[in-house]
């Protein structure tokens, strides 16, 4: 049967065909699984919410049209810092997967099911950054490098999160836990850092250089954590907090 994200648990592989019930193929070329996978997990994501988040975000770059406001660089990029943070948080739900505990024993491998996820929202959210970036006035928008870096950062943040928490512990839909933590995170990082740290300078501050070479760092060690929690555990593992629940 098909569940939650698409992949078929239960009947297993029709004999001698190398094809697992319900058209997924259980072995052969990599692109023949992956083109099999991709309706089915198309329909499983969580459309709500990638698209509340979106939406919310190119609401808060489309603030300064919708209300003909002439803004400087400084408010254009903390209108942009909120889109990117609002866009986040959507993508936090990507792995969400209500029927993962029925839906272990998949004839595909838990990178190549991630992966595909990624590769499915990805064009979607280069041209929503693309987006709201031209909704922010050409006079009040800040250095277009350095505020995609952080972007994309904070973008790869959430899935890369609900990626560890699907390794580590028992969750199904991680979402809620991991936008909660990052909403907190990068409020508690504005209000908390002093200016010698902080993430969020302003585009004429000395710290702006330093703050997006840690931008940079963030970026990698994201993806680095992501890739890693995608491969399959040898054996499961769950900090005893996490065990009962």
């Amino acid at each position: 049967m098909t569940a939650g994200s698409g992949v078929i648990a239960g009947s297993g592989v029709i004999a001698g065909s190398g094809v697992a019930a319900g058209g997924i193929p259980s072995r052969g070329r990599p692109y023949t699984v992956a083109r099999a996978l991709l309706r089915p997990l198309w329909n499983s994501l969580p459309r709500r919410a990638l698209v509340t988040g979106a939406v919310l975000g190119l609401l808060f770059a489309g603030i300064p049209r919708l209300f003909s406001l002439q803004l400087d660089t400084w408010a254009g990029l903390n209108l942009l810092r909120a889109a990117a943070l609002t866009f986040a948080l959507g993508l936090a739900f990507l792995l969400d997967d209500p029927a993962r505990h029925i839906t272990a024993a998949v004839p595909t491998r838990r990178p190549v099911r991630v992966g595909l996820r990624v590769a499915l929202v990805a064009p979607s959210a280069v041209l929503w950054w693309t987006a709201a970036l031209f909704l922010i006035p050409e006079q009040a928008r800040p250095p277009v490098g350095a505020v995609t870096l952080e972007a994309a950062a904070t973008a790869l943040l959430a899935p890369a999160a609900a990626a560890v928490m699907v390794r580590f512990t028992n969750r199904a839909e991680p979402g809620g836990a991991v936008g909660v933590g990052l909403l907190v995170t990068a409020v508690l990082a504005h209000l908390l850092l002093p200016e010698r740290w902080t993430l969020f300078p302003a585009p004429s501050a000395p710290r702006w250089e330093g703050a997006h070479q840690t931008w940079a760092v963030v970026l990698v060690a994201a993806a680095l954590a992501g890739a890693w929690s995608c491969a399959e555990p040898l054996r499961r593992w769950r900090p005893a907090a996490f065990a009962h629940r």
